[in-house]
């Protein structure tokens, strides 16, 4: 695969909509193919689940059954879309992947980490981003800022405790992974949030403009 595979996570009201529209910008400005996609969804299929998943009347979905919908949109996601573009030189920007499910199901939910790996193995056969922005700040910050957006969906409905736990996990997979998950601190000023964003991105632009 000779196109770059690039995550973008975060907790509630980290500004991912609008990091991701600035790494948009800047991949495409450097000339480069992109397709941007999200999980759960990015397919016709995934996009359905997204719905069962988020809404916040389905409060009786089992925490395994919530774990399998998210590998079985992401089967779906990743052969329809991100395989086939990776494979023909395109990058791939996506809001969420994998390192969610570990945070979300893992640590919010309390699901065996194991238990998600071996999902990760079956479907995604070795497949991992090449780089990974984890917007990082306090739960409290986070929950404050999307209260003000819009209605919080069911994800955004978890008690304090719940983003604490995947706040955590999404730091400890950032400490074992360093090469591939950089931590924005996401609590300063969106000037100062882009800025970390940009002296990332900077290094691997510059080293795909020169291949």
């Amino acid at each position: 695969m000779s196109g770059k595979f690039i995550t973008l996570e975060g907790g509630e009201g980290a500004g991912k909509t609008t990091c991701l529209k600035h790494i948009e910008k800047r991949i495409k400005e450097a000339g480069i193919d992109l397709c941007v996609t999200r999980e759960p969804g990015g397919t016709r299929t995934g996009e359905k689940i997204r719905e069962i998943l988020l809404d916040r009347v389905n409060f009786d979905i089992l925490d395994d059954t919530e774990l399998i919908l998210m590998f079985a949109a992401r089967s779906q996601h990743l052969n329809e879309v991100i395989s086939p573009a990776l494979v023909a030189g395109t990058w791939v920007l996506c809001d969420r992947f994998t390192d969610a499910t570990y945070a979300y199901q893992g640590g919010g939910r309390g699901i065996s980490q194991q238990r998600i790996a071996d999902l990760e193995h079956w479907v995604q056969k070795g497949l991992k981003p090449d780089l990974t922005l984890l917007l990082d700040l306090p739960v409290d910050v986070g929950l404050e800022r999307a209260g003000k957006r819009s209605t919080p969906d069911r994800f955004e409905s978890e008690d304090i405790s719940f983003m604490q736990r995947m706040r955590l996990t999404y730091l400890d997979i950032a400490s074992r992974e360093p090469e591939r998950v950089k931590v924005i601190d996401s609590s300063q000023a969106l000037g100062n949030v882009l800025s970390q964003i940009d002296s990332i991105l900077d290094d691997l632009l510059a080293g795909a403009t020169s291949e």
